[in-house]
């Protein structure tokens, strides 16, 4: 296949509607993504993804409110660090540590849109392109190593599944991220009431707001759950 017929090929996807799933196999997709966000076993692997977007909703503010990326650490036991250089107070800094929770909920948000808009095939490469780009601010290896394990699994759909597969995988990752976006949140609340997590995002919202740290572990909340609820409406008033 030559290059040129592939990247039309590409663009073609990209450009194209998908017919949306059954709205049993929506609620299909949903009761799978439901199942890895409760059943520990499964959660314990899934929220990696979760790090993932959490980690590069922590640069994504960063670069937008004029900080330097330094780059981005994702650890085994599905924590991260995202590291940016400019001052240490004042909006810029809030605005990065405020975006890394609701992350995940505001991308399952955005995917919603545009399943809505019957583009499946488009959401999945946007979503690999956002990958590569992350992949750049990688400084350590289990880092480097998990961003192109999801890369790889999004490229392959994207390339080699049939339509109807892509659009199923595309809802099931859409229906993870809305799903799972409390999950951390909710942890994040019992390990500050059992004394740990005192360099958490809300800790520091906390210290640079002179706020209580608990009021941003409830705004995290509210998000999430928010996002949760709009993406609900968003998919369900998928014409089918």
């Amino acid at each position: 296949m030559s290059g040129e017929h592939s990247v039309s090929r590409v663009w073609d996807s990209i450009t194209a509607t998908q017919p949306a799933p059954t709205p049993r196999a929506i609620v299909a997709c949903a009761v799978v993504a439901l199942l890895v966000v409760a059943w520990r076993p499964l959660w314990i692997r899934a929220r990696h993804l979760v790090t993932i977007t959490h980690e590069g909703a922590h640069g994504v503010a960063a670069l937008l409110s004029g900080r330097r990326l330094s780059g981005i650490r994702l650890h085994s036991d599905t924590s991260g660090l995202t590291l940016s250089r400019g001052r240490r107070t004042g909006p810029g800094m809030i605005l990065t540590a405020l975006a890394g929770y609701p992350g995940p909920a505001l991308v399952g948000l955005g995917a919603a849109g545009l399943l809505r808009a019957g583009h499946a095939v488009a959401l999945l490469w946007l979503a690999l392109l956002l990958l590569a780009l992350l992949l750049a601010q990688i400084r350590n290896w289990f880092g480097l190593w998990s961003v192109l394990v999801a890369g790889a699994a999004v490229f392959a759909v994207s390339w080699w599944a049939s339509p109807a597969a892509q659009s199923t995988f595309a809802y099931t990752v859409t229906w993870f991220l809305l799903l799972a976006a409390p999950r951390p949140v909710l942890e994040l609340a019992r390990s500050r009431r059992a004394g740990r997590a005192r360099d958490s995002d809300a800790d520091v919202l906390g210290r640079l707001t002179r706020t209580p740290g608990a009021l941003w572990v409830a705004v995290f909340l509210v998000v999430t759950v928010a996002a949760l609820a709009a993406g609900v409406v968003l998919i369900a008033g998928r014409p089918f």
